[in-house]
Formats: structure tokens, sequence, C-alpha cells
């Protein structure tokens, strides 16, 4: 499940035209690390706490006669050629139990890359096993057997440093440089049951998703399967709160990824939507039913754009014209908060 955070620029001086008559039901004016949101000549002060835009779910407070306003938001991927998979896997003694679900997870992962453009390694989360792993990487026609000779071949160590390990097989492996590919997308599945605990180059997670989100020109992309909160659990006996992968999930929030409860006996749908998330969005499926498609508008940039229209079949908004790599969409709609409508934890979105 991925947690959402807010953005402190949700759009600078913009006004919001929603309604029938045109006329502005809300103002949103973002300046530094605030927002200021004006609902009918009412302004409330909110307070936001800063993270990447790459998928965001804001709810704006005031009610209007369609009800009240959310505002779904993501920033574009750019199209990239392939991409260059990295599993980073906890080698330790405590992870023996777990080598079934890995393996049918990258099995999960093999059925649903596309036919072409993909390469794939596995790596253990001891940097200094990472800095000279050199297996040849899976590529398409490969299939899960392969994929066991690689995990049985993979060097095994013992630190559970999975932020230095990534650094150190993408910066100084030596072999890695022979396969990984700065035109292509990256995708790194973090795998432990433990927490991480890097302290050479990314004492703070902020430092690692600094380093990791300037990769290959932003389309970097990061999943984990990890010990979540005990309070989420489903392990029969909820993981010492030493052991949850806080770390872990806190980046992959920041990168719009998939967290995956590492007790889980199916990791296939994790493993699954994280290898389809890599594709710029097409289309984007509403968190909530709009009380009124009418309502519905979309920014570009803070632009207001018409360049896609809104099917009720599937609450899903469709582009006429594909954001540009970068782009920040917004869209803007009524929603019934007091409904049968809970939402989603997430706007579904492809290609």
């Amino acid at each position: 499940m991925k947690k959402l955070f807010l953005l402190p620029h949700l759009a600078a001086a913009m006004t919001m035209v929603l309604g029938g008559c045109f006329s502005p039901d809300y103002s949103i004016v973002g300046q530094g690390e605030t927002v200021y949101i004006e609902v009918e000549g009412e302004t409330v002060y909110e307070e936001v706490e800063v993270e990447v835009p790459v998928y965001i779910e804001v709810e704006v407070p005031g009610e209007t006669e369609y009800g009240e306003i959310w505002v779904d938001s993501f920033t574009q991927y750019a199209t990239v050629d392939g991409v260059d998979i990295l599993w980073v896997i906890d080698t330790s003694g405590s992870m023996y139990r777990y080598e079934l679900d890995l393996l049918a997870g990258i099995e999960a992962m093999l059925n649903a890359l596309p036919e072409s453009g993909w390469r794939l390694a596995m790596t253990s989360n001891s940097p200094d096993k990472a800095q000279v792993e050199a297996q040849f990487p899976l590529v398409p026609g490969d299939d899960i057997d392969d994929a066991i000779d690689m995990y049985d071949a993979m060097l095994v160590g013992h630190n559970e440093e999975g932020f230095d390990a990534t650094y150190e097989y993408v910066v100084n492996n030596a072999y890695a440089a022979t396969w990984m590919r700065s035109d292509a997308a990256l995708l790194v599945v973090m795998v432990s049951d433990e927490e991480e605990q890097s302290n050479d180059h990314f004492s703070l997670v902020n430092d690692f998703n600094n380093w990791y989100g300037g990769l290959r020109g932003g389309s970097a992309f990061l999943s984990s399967i990890v010990n979540v909160d005990a309070a989420d659990s489903i392990c029969s006996t909820p993981p010492s709160v030493i052991n949850i992968g806080y770390r872990y999930m806190e980046a992959t929030n920041y990168f719009g990824g998939i967290t995956v409860d590492i007790c889980d006996t199916d990791w296939s749908a994790g493993v699954t939507e994280a290898s389809n998330s890599i594709d710029p969005y097409e289309y984007f499926k509403l968190t909530h039913v709009t009380t009124n498609e009418d309502t519905i508008r979309v920014f570009i940039n803070g632009a207001l754009n018409w360049d896609w229209y809104y099917q009720s079949s599937d609450n899903t908004v469709y582009f006429t014209v594909i954001p540009a790599a970068h782009d920040h969409v917004e869209i803007a709609y009524h929603y019934d908060a007091g409904g049968s409508d809970t939402g989603t934890d997430t706007g579904d979105t492809g290609s």
C-alpha cells in the first residue's frame, strides 16, 4: 500500500474553475511549503508535508453544491528505452524461510514483463558483495529456472544495507557497467525481513532519495518487500519493531512505489504492479467517483488543459494528448465525502 503525500506547489496562484457556470468555487495558492486554500471566500490554512511529486492525493476542505473537492496528481514519467531491474536481496540466514516466496515473486515479475527491452539481475544487500557481483542479467527468453540458477550463484553477505548495496552495484560495480543502460528506466526491488541499516553513503533516507531520484533522468522506480507495521502485518507473529522496514517503506513511498508485506504468501500482485508502473501515464483512474463529471478540470503545470475525456464506466480520465515527460498533472473534481464512495488506495494509471 502506498503512503500518499502532499505537494508544496499544487498550483501557484491558480484558480480552479469548477461548476456548471464556470465560476470559481475555490482557489489554491502555494508558497514555499505552505498551501493556502480559499473556498467560497473562506481561507483555510493548511501545512503540507513535502515529498517527491510521483503520485499525490490532496483533499481540499470546503463543501460546495456538488460535494467536496478532491485533487489527484502525478508527475509524468519520461519515455525510456527498456528497463533495467535490480533485485537487492537480504542474504542473511533469517531469509531462508522466504526463499520459495522470493522465487515465486521473481517468476511473477518475469511473466509480467514485456517481450523485449528488459534486463534483470540480483545482488545481495551487503555492499561488499554488491560491489563485486558479476552475473550476466536475465533477459527476454529466460525463465524461472534461469532465475533460480542466478539466485543460487549470488554472492552471500550479512550486512542489512540495501541503500548502500544499491549504490555500490550501480556506481562501483565494474561488471554492472557492462549491462546497465543509461537510456533505460531503473527499477530496484528491495527484499529484506530486517530494517535498512546503511551507514556509509546513506545514513539518512533523504540522502538515498536524492541520489536515486537523480538517476536515469528521473525514471528511477523503487519497490520493497519488507516487514510492515505490526498493525498492518499479516504475519502470524507480528514483527519486532526493530525488524520493520521503515526506511525501505519511506523511500518506496517517496518514489510512489509498491510495498509488499514479506509475510504475504503471494508477492505476485505487488511485483507485477511494480513491473507495469514504469510506462508514461496515458490514463488515470480517479481515486473517488465524481458527483458531477462536468466539474472535472485537468491542469498541466498549472495551466488548464482540455486534451482528455472522462469515461464514467471505469471512472477514468483518458488523455487524448499524452502529457510530456516531467509534466505535473492535477485532476480536480467534486466527490461525496460522506457517501458510500470510500476511495481507493491509489489511482490506476497505465499505458
